[in-house]
């Protein structure tokens, strides 16, 4: 019985991959697939997005691609907010990692970027 337990123990944990975090600060609540962080630096700040959704197919490609536009939509309202420009988030300077759980079969993706202040 217990050989039974931990079997199923391991096929569990295996079927679940969660993404690498960039950071450790606490994250908000954005939407129903999204959640950030900001840590405000003098020359910018830094934004770190955990989005994830249903996929009973994994489209992994797609995930990314929302969740780095959640990250640069993300960064632009916070800089409206703080009533300063920032400068544009290169897409290749974003710092991503995916994971899935197969067992929920849903998709998840952790990005980090830094918006700098334009001058």
């Amino acid at each position: 019985m217990k050989l039974y337990l931990v079997s199923a123990l391991v096929l569990l944990m295996l079927g679940c991959a969660r993404p690498v975090s960039h950071t450790n600060i606490p994250l908000s609540t954005y939407d129903d697939h999204t959640e950030y962080g900001i840590e405000d630096n003098e020359k910018g700040f830094g934004i770190t997005v955990f989005y994830s959704r249903y996929q009973f197919i994994p489209e992994s490609d797609s995930l990314a691609t929302s969740c780095k536009g959640q990250l640069t939509s993300i960064a632009w309202e916070h800089s409206d907010s703080v009533g300063k420009e920032i400068e544009q988030i290169n897409e290749q300077r974003i710092r991503i990692s995916m994971g899935r759980n197969e067992i929920t079969v849903i998709t998840s993706c952790q990005a980090y970027a830094l918006a700098k202040w334009k001058e």
